[in-house]
């Protein structure tokens, strides 16, 4: 079951809600101001290897925490 994350566009909030259908989306509100401009957050996610927590922030390396691979050691390797 799937939990969207959401930001108000009225009071600047982050929320969570698990969303079962589609279309109890199109009647979520803002559980902070019962706004309902909202948007769609795309999430991230996290999991655990070899012990040690790693989050999906956007790096396509798995072997370290660097956001972005420019001035990585492996990606000056593989030029």
């Amino acid at each position: 079951m799937p939990i969207l994350e959401f930001s108000c566009n009225e009071c600047k909030s982050k929320f969570e809600d698990l969303i079962l259908k589609k279309e109890e989306i199109d009647s979520l509100v803002c559980p902070n101001c019962q706004g309902k401009n909202l948007k769609r957050l795309c999430s991230v996610f996290g999991f655990r290897s070899n012990g040690k927590f790693s989050g999906n922030s956007g790096s396509s390396c798995t072997s370290c925490s660097l956001t972005s691979c420019a001035g990585c050691s492996k990606e000056k390797e593989a030029r």
